[in-house]
């Protein structure tokens, strides 16, 4: 049997997530993200896109959480099979691809978040998804197909605009020819052009959200000085008067009471001074900026990913919390009945026994992906470039834009071991199937 080593690990990934059915019906919550994904009323979102919220809303006369993990489990499963069909398809035996795609099977934080409403396990399912059919072979139909999904990633999560281009970047260099290249673009501009179209509509703004600039001035927040930024009257509002020593990660100044930006009001008004006010404060201390990058990249040297005493929303609950007032009518009107997250025993032991071990530390993830980069280029493996380029863009943008989070390392996992894959195959695209601007040629011809 070909596939046997695929089928014999598939076997306790699904263990793991039928766990996490039993253990934690319906659904584990975020607060308050999920909340406002769920919510029934459909409008862009201001500080983070609602494509997310419009699979919700298509899923929604099901009345059912379970229904939404259930396919977000299986998503995930179903992204394990495709990367190892391209790795097989470049070359590699079947337990040499079984093992690399052993992270996105039994990676604890990747069963977690496809148990949650949230927009992250779509988000790495289409980014990932994408990048394997153009890596797959390059055609007019695979690119547009392609650029279709990460312009459907863009709006769940906007860092993955990047890739589109990143993606069109990789086309373009390696000379695969205009029509691929058009059909990624056109594909991608799609879902991110009626979106912004929606959110013009709706708000006035041609735009996918109204927080970019939020989220930097909340990132400068860690060292921010007015006395060195000097800002005009109209900024000056968002100054920070805590002592730098004693200020919160950036991602509390976003929503907590003694934030400066509730000061502003009006929510694009805001994003526009947030945002000026980001800018002229990296300019007026880069080197404090880029301290407070290279602190918050410093996380990826971690080996545990959250401490035994961290209190982190990505640790599976011991115990049932109820739902506060304000958002339990938004999640039973979606459950149709009781919403709460079950504990249920011994399924969420057993589950939380395994999160404890059961993940790739952070220090191995970054050694594969450059080790991955490394031998892309001694080999000249340029297939393996665009998933560890792609996956190096999620790891580091985060702490550049906003800040460091655990969550937002997760969806280049997928990536780095299909770059590894590819990197270290026995066969390249070119000596299987004839490069794409030589068809081209003989198609005009």
């Amino acid at each position: 049997m070909a596939h046997r080593a695929l089928v014999i690990a598939m076997l306790p990934a699904i263990g793991l997530r039928v766990l996490a059915v039993l253990g934690f019906p319906p659904a584990l919550l975020f607060y308050g993200d999920s909340f406002a994904f769920l919510r029934e009323e459909l409008s862009p979102g201001t500080t983070r896109p609602s494509g997310y919220s419009l699979l919700l809303a298509l899923l929604r006369p099901a009345h059912s959480l379970t229904v939404v993990t259930v396919l977000q489990h299986l998503l995930g499963l179903a992204l394990a099979v495709a990367v190892y069909a391209l790795l097989r398809r470049r070359g590699l035996p079947g337990w040499g691809a079984t093992l690399l795609v052993t992270p996105l099977l039994f990676d604890e934080f990747l069963v977690l978040l496809e148990h949650m409403i949230m927009a992250d396990a779509v988000f790495i399912v289409l980014v990932t998804a994408a990048i394997v059919l153009v890596v797959w072979r390059v055609t007019p139909a695979t690119a547009a197909i392609g650029g279709l999904l990460l312009g459907l990633a863009g709006i769940t999560r906007t860092v993955g605009l990047p890739l589109l281009i990143l993606t069109a970047a990789y086309l373009l260099i390696r000379r695969y020819g205009w029509r691929p290249l058009l059909a990624l673009l056109v594909a991608g501009a799609i879902p991110l052009g009626a979106y912004a179209t929606w959110t013009k509509v709706e708000k006035g703004k041609f735009a996918l959200t109204e927080a970019d600039g939020n989220f930097l001035w909340s990132r400068t927040m860690s060292f921010a000085d007015c006395a060195v930024i000097k800002p005009p009257d109209r900024l000056a509002v968002l100054c920070p008067t805590m002592p730098v020593a004693e200020r919160p990660y950036p991602p509390y100044w976003l929503w907590e009471s003694f934030s400066p930006l509730l000061k502003v009001p009006g929510a694009a008004n805001r994003n526009k001074l947030a945002g000026e006010f980001g800018r002229a404060a990296i300019l007026a201390q880069p080197g404090a900026y880029l301290g407070a990058v290279s602190t918050d990249l410093g996380q990826l040297l971690r080996w545990e990913r959250t401490g035994a005493a961290e209190k982190t929303p990505y640790k599976l609950p011991a115990a049932e919390r109820p739902l506060s007032e304000s958002v339990r009518g938004i999640a039973e009107s979606y459950e149709g009945g009781p919403a709460a997250t079950r504990v249920v025993e011994p399924f969420a032991g057993w589950l939380r026994a395994y999160q404890r071990f059961g993940y790739v530390p952070f220090p191995l993830l970054m050694l594969a992906l450059g080790g991955a980069l490394v031998t892309a280029l001694v080999r000249r493996r340029w297939d393996a470039l665009l998933p560890g380029v792609a996956a190096l863009a999620l790891v580091v943008s985060p702490p550049f834009l906003a800040a460091f989070d655990v969550r937002y390392v997760i969806p280049a996992i997928p990536l780095i071991f299909l770059a590894l894959g590819l990197a270290i195959a026995a066969r390249s695209p070119s000596r299987q199937e004839p490069a794409e601007p030589e068809q081209e040629a003989l198609n005009v011809a």
